[in-house]
């Protein structure tokens, strides 16, 4: 068989093109009818054993404590059943470690402090755990995660166990995922769990409902710097710690401490019977870090005494039941058969300027109640 140009080709521009279509080899394969295979599909990974997990949590065995909150974070409705069983399991052995919440400004050096203030911890042969609270884009739903890279020293330790999480997802979002690790981290003997917030806003509010003590970290300069600052995270502190007060920059923290001093006088204490004060410290020096640790153990010490600590505990679960029943009440909604198909149209009305907001959200609500 001659050798075949395209239907397109140029006869006057032959010696430009040099593609040419040639008749195949046949063999005894290719001659047989090709038999329709079924559409590939994924097979469904199977859960974890929970009597696996429970067991090795108990003994404090990272790598399972690690794939126990993997479960813990995931959105699937399977995953999130399996989960809960696991929680049930775990709850009697959880509630015994003291929860510590730390945030602060940009540049504060909230990585480099946690690092120096858990490795003090481990050293006094204290089980540290660090939850890192990571806000996920608004836009690309990511995040950075970086703050284990930032902990080198502390990631080593065995006494550790560093865990950065996403605040993404429904289900709870950071209201059930972060809390509900620190229930397993709990019930795997950690003594001490360090909750950070990265970045500042909204995020300081939820970490204040879920630990015991709060701490602001902040650096020199207060002058500038409480101008910007909302009185409300100062109100939320049990304790404020001006970082990085070493070599030329030690002074210029003592006078930033004593200005603290003076506004947190007139500022309502966020624990009862508790005085909120400023500290200062070294991160990188390891200096003032033994002092920050005794004056948590006297507050946990005097407010268990006057049964402050329990009682914020419960309001704090209180308060873990309603978020929860309000994220559940907007997953339901957003996701309902009736009314997702419904909002785009109802949206576009409204931006378009046909109808009013509030008979906007009326009618979505009709169709959502009508059950």
């Amino acid at each position: 068989m001659p050798d075949k140009k395209p239907e397109w080709f140029d006869e006057k521009k032959a010696d430009n093109f040099t593609s040419i279509i040639r008749k195949g080899v046949e063999t005894e394969e290719s001659s047989q009818q090709l038999v329709k295979k079924g559409r590939f599909q994924k097979k469904s990974p199977s859960l974890p054993d929970l009597n696996v997990l429970e067991e090795g949590i108990l003994k404090g065995e990272r790598s399972l404590l690690a794939r126990a909150i993997t479960l813990i974070e995931s959105n699937a409705e399977h995953h999130f059943r399996h989960a809960q069983e696991l929680l049930q399991k775990l709850l009697p052995h959880s509630g015994n470690s003291l929860r510590i919440g730390i945030t602060g400004v940009p540049g504060a050096g909230k990585s480099t402090f946690i690092e120096s203030f858990g490795t003090f911890l481990c050293d006094s042969e204290l089980k540290v755990a660090v939850l890192a609270v990571d806000p996920s884009s608004s836009l690309s739903g990511g995040s950075i995660l970086g703050d284990k890279t930032r902990m080198e020293q502390l990631s080593r330790n065995p006494l550790a166990f560093i865990r950065p999480s996403p605040s993404a997802g429904k289900l709870g979002g950071v209201h059930r995922k972060t809390r509900e690790t620190m229930l397993l981290c709990e019930a795997a003997g950690f003594d001490v769990i360090l909750v950070e917030t990265v970045g500042v806003g909204q995020s300081e509010v939820i970490v204040r409902d879920m630990v015991d003590f709060f701490m602001l970290l902040t650096l020199t300069g207060a002058g500038d710097e409480l101008q910007g600052m909302k009185k409300g995270i100062m109100e939320l502190a049990d304790a404020v710690i001006v970082n990085k007060a070493d070599g030329i920059n030690k002074k210029l923290a003592e006078k930033t401490k004593a200005e603290y001093d003076r506004i947190l006088h007139f500022l309502q204490p966020a624990t009862k019977g508790w005085q909120t004060k400023a500290y200062t410290c070294s991160s990188t020096l390891n200096e003032g870090i033994r002092e920050i640790w005794e004056m948590i153990s006297r507050f946990e010490e005097n407010t268990k005494k006057s049964g402050v600590f329990e009682e914020r505990r419960r309001l704090q679960t209180k308060e873990w039941i309603h978020s929860m029943i309000m994220d559940q009440l907007q997953f339901s909604f957003f996701y309902d058969p009736d009314v997702k198909p419904l909002l785009p149209r109802i949206e576009n009305e409204v931006i378009a300027g046909n109808r009013t907001v509030t008979s906007a959200v009326e009618e979505l609500f009709n169709v959502y109640s009508k059950k």
